[in-house]
């Protein structure tokens, strides 16, 4: 899936970074002739309110963290990946005439004024021709992707001011997308939901025969659950994410944390149920499985109550099982622990420039 690209080299080598709302991730996967194999991989938290809503606010404190991540990874590569997400990218499906991708080139500003809800000299836009209709053979699918020049040059700058090399901006739902299909088969006939939550925003991109279908972006995650507990139990930020991982509830101090936890869960399930029962409805068409990432999914009851609530089976992803890794680098335990935080690093560390 190529989104929303910003190409300035044609060395393939790339890093991706994945600049959530409470940390960073950076990965680093070479192509080797035994498969994919990780070669660097790193974890970063950034001061609270860096990030809102997938605008940068707090420019300088990224950069510095960039830098010393980098720099602890003793990472050589410069050429980096990114990926951006929030009101300001617009993604739609969209279905036009059967055409060739160089005449669609020539038109699809003019089919874009029609969905995307910005002056158009204010945005970049890509598209993917998807496939033809199924029912209408002279018709065929397009995903179409609009994103702020703004913050397009923010990101930008950010990455130029932190010494790499961006090459490629993707957008976190096709990131999550790439890590699922090198890590699971695609089967016939399936529809599955990939769910990523994070302490802010919930991406949500539902793959039919490895094709996206439905994507959509929900301002809602982990930190909600995290910020209850603080008003709670009058405790610090900090506390308050280590006690929603996974403390001892039964503790004298903490009674009624489960409780807490258990309500944020729920609220974000109902909001995950209400994407997937929206796209059954305009589809008629059924999800078989829901895969969860992001640094909220291993929540202590999110996965069983997103499961109870959607009547869907649900499952953690894993999304270096199919990336080979030293063992004397990197400790398996680690790597078993970390993976659901790293789905959309992993997906943007597998972009080649040309794919």
């Amino acid at each position: 899936m190529l989104p929303v690209d910003m190409i300035f080299s044609r060395s393939k080598n790339v890093i991706g970074l994945d600049i959530g709302t409470n940390s960073m991730k950076l990965l680093e996967i070479e192509e080797s002739k035994g498969g994919l194999r990780l070669k660097n991989f790193g974890i970063s938290s950034l001061p609270k309110d860096s990030i809102v809503n997938g605008s940068i606010l707090n420019h300088d404190a990224i950069v510095n963290t960039i830098q010393k991540l980098t720099s602890n990874l003793k990472v050589k590569t410069k050429n980096v990946v990114a990926s951006i997400s929030g009101h300001p990218v617009i993604i739609k499906k969209i279905t036009m005439p059967l055409t060739s991708d160089e005449e669609l080139e020539e038109s699809i500003k003019f089919e874009a004024e029609q969905y995307i809800p910005f002056d158009l000299e204010e945005v970049n836009i890509d598209f993917k021709i998807l496939n033809v209709d199924e029912e209408k053979a002279d018709q065929m699918n397009v995903i179409l992707v609009a994103a702020k020049k703004v913050m397009i040059d923010d990101y930008t700058k950010l990455l130029n001011d932190a010494g790499l090399k961006p090459v490629i901006l993707d957008v976190d739902v096709f990131a999550l997308e790439n890590a699922f299909e090198v890590n699971y088969s695609i089967e016939e006939n399936h529809n599955v939901a990939l769910v990523d939550i994070g302490a802010s925003t919930i991406n949500i991109n539902i793959i039919k025969e490895g094709i996206s279908t439905f994507t959509r972006h929900v301002f809602l995650g982990g930190n909600q659950i995290t910020e209850e507990l603080q008003k709670q139990f009058d405790i610090s930020f900090e506390e308050a994410e280590a006690l929603k991982t996974g403390k001892d509830f039964d503790a004298t101090e903490y009674q009624g944390g489960k409780d807490v936890i258990k309500q944020g869960c729920e609220n974000i399930a109902s909001e995950i149920q209400k994407s997937l029962d929206f796209y059954s409805s305009s589809t008629y068409e059924s999800i078989n499985k829901i895969y969860l990432s992001g640094g909220t999914a291993k929540t202590p009851y999110l996965k069983d109550i997103i499961e109870k609530q959607a009547n869907i089976p649900a499952e953690i992803i894993d999304c270096i099982r199919n990336i080979k890794y030293d063992e004397n680098t990197f400790d398996p335990e680690y790597i078993k622990d970390i993976t659901p935080f790293a789905s959309v690093g992993v997906g943007l560390a597998l972009r080649r420039l040309g794919d």
